[in-house]
């Protein structure tokens, strides 16, 4: 008799940032294959997936809000990002609605951060951060969706 083994499944490099109307998770797995995600009103957002070697990856998230069930996936060769709708504009003051310390493999994804105040006047970001920070860090369904340069841009230079 084979019984499931939580240790045998391991958890991917989660990267989060906010807007006042969305979340951002950004899943670090490449070549993911087999990937089932579940959004539910209440915030639990649970992931699974199959990674190199066939190795089972998952994890499950208390969101700190309700959110809209509904999500946008991006599936890339090195990550997963879902853009998730949060229910209300809120800002939330952290990502899971436990205050503990988040699991180590959770982090603040800072390329695609957007403080409070920036979202409503950018005028006070520096250039370092403009690169990563819309012009008035209102979200559009593409924000955020891409990490790298644009290739040609670094070629020219």
């Amino acid at each position: 008799m084979r019984l499931f083994c939580h240790v045998c499944s391991h958890n991917p490099e989660v990267l989060w940032a906010q807007r006042s109307d969305k979340v951002y998770l950004t899943v670090a797995l490449p070549d993911a294959k087999d990937i089932s995600v579940k959004c539910e009103p209440q915030g639990l957002f649970t992931f699974s997936a199959l990674g190199a070697q066939g190795k089972l990856f998952e994890f499950s998230l208390e969101l700190y809000g309700k959110v809209v069930p509904e999500y946008r996936k991006n599936v890339g060769l090195r990550n997963i990002i879902f853009s998730i709708q949060k229910e209300e504009r809120s800002w939330w003051p952290r990502i899971l609605k436990s205050e503990e310390k988040p699991a180590p493999y959770i982090k603040v994804d800072w390329n695609k951060w957007c403080d409070e105040d920036e979202e409503v006047n950018s005028e006070t970001a520096s250039d370092d951060e403009s690169a990563f920070v819309d012009e008035d860090c209102e979200s559009s369904d593409d924000d955020g969706l891409l990490y790298l340069p644009d290739l040609e841009k670094a070629r020219n230079n």
